[in-house]
């Protein structure tokens, strides 16, 4: 039986992110954009915390992975929905370049989910990347305007991100964690087949 005690400082600051989504979208609702810009960027805060701390205090573990992508999807999610009801203008003009730019991530998601039953928590350095530069464009969208050139960007390194998850999933058999990359994962696979 899980306890409470089971779960680390880096799994409590996952959490965080999982509860607060809820409040997140009631702030959405009572139309308080600076009070949900604030919130929305500590949780953005606590996602660099807790892959900091599990790092730095060893403590990284399959459930903590899972924990943090749930997390993570979370605050996308909300974030989305906040850029959507505060900056609609901008996302209707740009809808189909985002309509486009999720059919390769709800691809990603389909094939893991059929793979291995659940979401991938590969951490890989292009995801990291992906990760600071869509929380960069939510929270300046948010507090300022939405920047064409970030949001371009934005775009192409989560499409690249999303392409080198499938990949990943197609060259790992089963389920894994924090993986850094491609170049890594061909690089410990051949280290398997020659030991």
């Amino acid at each position: 039986m899980l306890t409470f005690k089971n779960f680390n400082i880096a799994d409590w600051l996952s959490f965080y992110r999982i509860a607060a989504a809820p409040f997140l979208l009631v702030l959405i609702a009572l139309d308080v954009r600076q009070i949900f810009t604030w919130l929305l960027l500590i949780s953005y805060l606590t996602d660099a915390l807790d892959g900091y701390l599990a790092r730095k205090l060893q403590i990284t573990s399959p459930r903590g992975s899972q924990l943090d992508s749930f997390g993570d999807q979370m605050t996308l999610i909300v974030g989305l929905i906040g850029l959507f009801y505060f900056e609609t203008r901008f996302i209707k003009t740009n809808l189909v370049i985002i309509l486009l730019a999720f059919i390769p991530y709800i691809a990603q998601m389909l094939i893991a989910y059929f793979k291995y039953g659940k979401a991938t928590a590969f951490h890989t350095y292009l995801a990291k990347l992906s990760a600071i530069l869509q929380s960069i464009f939510i929270l300046f969208s948010l507090f300022f305007y939405p920047e064409s050139i970030l949001f371009y960007v934005m775009i192409i390194i989560g499409v690249l991100e999303t392409i080198e998850e499938i990949a990943l999933i197609f060259m790992y058999d089963n389920w894994a964690s924090d993986v850094k990359g491609i170049y890594w994962a061909l690089r410990d696979k051949r280290r398997l087949k020659t030991e």
